[in-house]
This record gives structure tokens, C-alpha cells and sequence, in this order.
């Protein structure tokens, strides 16, 4: 039986590319949501904007696993960065996701009896690989000559180089294979940041992936949560929301990087030669 994989996005932005991607595709208008579904790199693919906030995709994650039969589920988007060694278009791969306003001994009392999440070992793998085989640099080596070294010859050839931050230095974009906080508000501000950090230790907040982990979880299918910084936790909404061609960027790193991952693990089972 041919896989299933479930990609989603909070905004439209987020999974535009995704839809452009997939052959042969249909879409479907369901439970107030648009889901596009065809074939992609030897898998069937199902992708849909859920919305922002963790009950819009709690309930597309379960709607996509138990409808189309989903083996995976990878969410893709933007953050505000909470860690001081990310910048502006870089990326979180969400090890661990932990929930930011919420009491989680009595979210643990449910199955699958959890009080944080976790992306399914395998594709964090593949995500670093990926981003690796891209030029970014993993941020703990960002003052490694030899690692340095080596990402600066990765970019060189990449064709994401569009993708590394304008007005900074030459130097590759970084990534983490961390933790993400997802709370039910827009965080700004410093005393926002400074509660969301103190609360999760985290390297990032954003407001839906630790519910796309948690459905995963209790559906024990895989799944993967990836994050690009598109801010610093220190705009408004509205503020950011009016940067769109940045958003815009930012929201293609991200697909850009989900896509990449689907071919990686297709080649690795076979299915189609990576790309």
C-alpha cells in the first residue's frame, strides 16, 4: 500500500507551494477546510491550511489521519525566535514541542499520557540532512572553523541560496534541532518573550505545532513540526502581517524544506530518486 503523507500549514501561505506541487491533484472542500490531494515523489500527499491556533489543527491533523489514512503528518510555517543564537530565516526543527499556556499533568491524565511531544526521530534525521545538504550550519557549530568551513562549501552549490538573510553577512543560515513552545496567543513584546522562554525553555513559539505532535501521538503515526524565524517576537501581528513579501520568504523556506524532506525519505525507501 502506497504511504500517505499529511502536510499542513497554519496560513495559506504555508502550504502554497505545496499545493503547486502536487500531481494529478484534486481538491476537496471538508469540515471548513480545503485539502488538496494527489501524488508526490511515489507517496500520496494530503495538504490543507488549517488555521491558526491549536484547536484549527488539532482537528485538521485528526481529520487527515482519519480520513485519508495519513502514516505521517509534517507541519511547516514561521516563529518568533526565543533563542539568541537564531536569526531572522532560520529554522527550528521541532525535536520536543511543549504547550506554553496550558496545565499539562492534567493534559498527561489522557492518552497517550504525555505532558510534551516529540517530532518521530527518523525524519528530525532526514530534516538535518536536508538542511545540512542546503549549506545552514547546526548553531551550536556556528564557531566551528571545519564545520563553517563546510556549510560555506554546501551554499556555495545550493539552490536555496535566495533563502540566507539579506542584510547580514555572508555566512550560512543556521539551524537547531530543538524545542518549539506553542501557546493560544501571539506572543510579543519582552515581557511576553520573557514569560514564554522562562515557562519552556524553548527556541521558538508559535501557536499550533505541540497540538500537531499531540494528535500524531495519540494516532501513533509520525510526524515532524519545522520552523523558520520570521521574527523576533518583538512586532505586533498586525506589524508583521504587513511584511508580506518577507512572510512570503519565510513560508517558502519552510514548504521549500518540507518538499525537500518528502524527497529524501522517498529515496531512501525507493520510491523515487532524491531531487
Amino acid at each position: 500500500m502506497t504511504p500517505t503523507i499529511a502536510i499542513i500549514g497554519a496560513l495559506e501561505k504555508e502550504v502554497r507551494q505545496i499545493y503547486a506541487e502536487v500531481e494529478h491533484g484534486t481538491v476537496t472542500e471538508e469540515v471548513g477546510l480545503k485539502i488538496v490531494g494527489g501524488s508526490y515523489q511515489g507517496f500520496n500527499l494530503v495538504a490543507t491550511t488549517a488555521g491558526m491556533g491549536t484547536v484549527n489543527v488539532a482537528a485538521a491533523t485528526q481529520h487527515l489521519i482519519s480520513v485519508y489514512g495519513a502514516n505521517a503528518v509534517i507541519f511547516s510555517g514561521i516563529a518568533g525566535g526565543l533563542n539568541p543564537a537564531l536569526h531572522i530565516g532560520d529554522i527550528v526543527v521541532g525535536a520536543r514541542l511543549r504547550y506554553l499556556d496550558t496545565d499539562t499533568p492534567l493534559i498527561a491524565e489522557s492518552a497517550p499520557g504525555l505532558e510534551e511531544f516529540t517530532s518521530t526521530d527518523y525524519l528530525v534525521e532526514v530534516a538535518e540532512e536536508t538542511l545540512t545538504s542546503w549549506g545552514f550550519i547546526n548553531a551550536g557549530l556556528a564557531d566551528d572553523e571545519t564545520a563553517l568551513a563546510a556549510a560555506r562549501e554546501a551554499a556555495a552549490s545550493s539552490p536555496f541560496q535566495r533563502f540566507r538573510r539579506e542584510g547580514e553577512s555572508a555566512e550560512p543560515a543556521r539551524y537547531l534541532v530543538g524545542t518549539i513552545a506553542t501557546g493560544d496567543r501571539f506572543v510579543t513584546g519582552a515581557e511576553m518573550r520573557a514569560a514564554a522562554l522562562e515557562a519552556t525553555h524553548a527556541d521558538c513559539v508559535e501557536m499550533e505545532g505541540a497540538a500537531v505532535a499531540h494528535i500524531a501521538a495519540k494516532n501513533g503515526v509520525d510526524c515532524l513540526v519545522l520552523r523558520a524565524i520570521s521574527d523576533n517576537c518583538d512586532e505586533a501581528y498586525d506589524a508583521l502581517s504587513a511584511r508580506e513579501f518577507d512572510l512570503d520568504e519565510y513560508a517558502r523556506t519552510a514548504s521549500s524544506l518540507t518538499l525537500a524532506i518528502v524527497r529524501r525519505v522517498a529515496a531512501r525507501l525507493g520510491l523515487k530518486r532524491e531531487m
